[in-house]
């Protein structure tokens, strides 16, 4: 059974696609089943795949709290946010900066820090559900 959202890739041809509607078959390609592929979010290697979000007029997604290469052979193919009614996307190719900027609208009420004058008791921030980014070396990563 599928789930919405969930990423599975071929392990014949390198396909990969997102469920947009779920359903109670496994994705097929190349005439085999397709792999899910569950997304890592915990560190382990020198480059750094987490996905780093600060929130502020657009929602920005760092790659790593290092910056992730961005080499011919090994860099990050997209970043994407996830929010209750929307997936966001950027795709990005080698030589780019591992990041990505979203204007999502602003929906959930949080508590600003008390400690500067100047910020407001609630500001608005997008509701966002998941955020992802997928290595073409090491795979599916979410914060």
């Amino acid at each position: 059974m599928t789930e919405l959202n969930e990423m599975y890739r071929c392990e014949v041809c390198g396909n990969i696609l997102e469920v947009v509607h779920a359903g109670r078959c496994v994705p097929v390609c190349c005439e085999q089943p397709m792999k899910l592929l569950e997304p890592k979010t915990e560190d382990a290697g020198k480059e750094k795949h987490v996905p780093v979000v600060e929130y502020g007029k657009k929602l920005v997604v760092k790659v790593g709290s290092v910056p992730h290469p961005m080499e011919e052979n090994h860099y990050i193919e997209w970043i994407e946010v996830i929010t209750d009614d929307a997936v966001y996307r950027k795709h990005l190719k080698s030589g780019d900066e591992p990041k990505a900027e979203f204007e999502i609208p602003a929906v959930k009420k949080v508590k600003g820090p008390r400690c500067c004058p100047m910020s407001p008791a609630v500001r608005r921030v997008p509701d966002v559900k998941a955020v992802r980014e997928y290595c073409n070396v090491h795979g599916l990563w979410k914060a």
